[in-house]
């Protein structure tokens, strides 16, 4: 910091005693050539921020379960009831069918603080899962960079509004505003990306897939029902087009019988 408040001072010092003026945008792109040793600064505040023990935790956590229920219905309302007790909320839920079993998938939103609770009310009710996948990812240290970088950007962003504001000629202006408006689209980015991970870091995501297994014997029922209805309407469709072909070939029959009767006749005069 001293060698920029050294500079400043030069470059200022010399445009009041020298006759033509250094533009502001050079002292702007200087600004900009002394922005990456200010982020390597803020880097090593990082590395403070994560000693602090007064920062808390950014932890990340997600589970995915699958089991099979008896009743959907019983099951739905259940986890609608911890749902409520645990002040989440249902983000999708889908229902379908499969050739085996009836499903329902939910996929729930759920105050992190209130992850733990949640997940032990869904299993209480649920013999064994399929599937029960719980993670949980740290990014305290992601939350800290973006924060320490987004502060640094912010500076600079005052610094280019302070030279800004001694600019006299519009080339300089333009120029020290273009280089402020890419600062404001990379603070703009930053706090993007800050505001998802907060929302992920306060909230967290459980999928729920719960089905029923369709009983054998109805299965067997319909499937048989089904092949014979199939096969009767096979068996018309096959004499139909053998009938249609028949009738198709009709002057080939006349022909024929014509023919057979000219032969049999020309026999019996043989005969005779």
């Amino acid at each position: 910091m001293k060698y920029i408040f050294f500079l400043f001072f030069v470059l200022l010092s010399f445009s009041g005693c020298s006759k033509n003026e250094e533009p502001m945008a050079e002292m702007a792109v200087s600004a900009i050539k002394l922005a990456p040793k200010n982020e390597s600064a803020a880097s090593s505040d990082i590395q403070a921020d994560l000693a602090s023990p007064q920062i808390p935790q950014k932890i990340i956590k997600e589970a995915s379960l699958r089991f099979e229920t008896d009743n959907l219905e019983d099951t739905f309302n259940r986890i609608q009831t911890a749902i409520a007790a645990n002040k989440a909320s249902i983000q999708n839920d889908s229902e379908g069918k499969d050739y085996d079993n009836i499903y329902r998938n939910l996929t729930i939103r759920v105050p992190s603080q209130n992850f733990d609770s949640f997940v032990n009310a869904i299993s209480k009710g649920v013999s064994y899962f399929e599937r029960k996948d719980i993670s949980s990812q740290n990014v305290t240290e992601q939350y800290i960079d973006l924060t320490s970088r987004l502060k640094t950007k912010r500076k600079l962003e005052e610094r280019y509004l302070q030279i800004l504001q001694k600019a006299t000629k519009i080339s300089e202006i333009l120029e020290i505003e273009k280089q402020i408006s890419a600062i404001r689209e990379e603070i703009e980015a930053k706090e993007g990306q800050l505001k998802y991970l907060e929302s992920r870091v306060a909230e967290s995501t459980v999928t729920i897939e719960f089905y029923k297994t369709i009983a054998q014997k109805e299965g067997v029922k319909t499937s048989y029902g089904s092949k014979l209805w199939t096969a009767i309407q096979s068996g018309f469709f096959s004499l139909s087009e053998f009938l249609i072909s028949i009738v198709s070939l009709w002057p080939f029959i006349i022909l024929f019988c014509v023919l057979a009767y000219f032969i049999r006749k020309r026999f019996k005069r043989k005969k005779i």
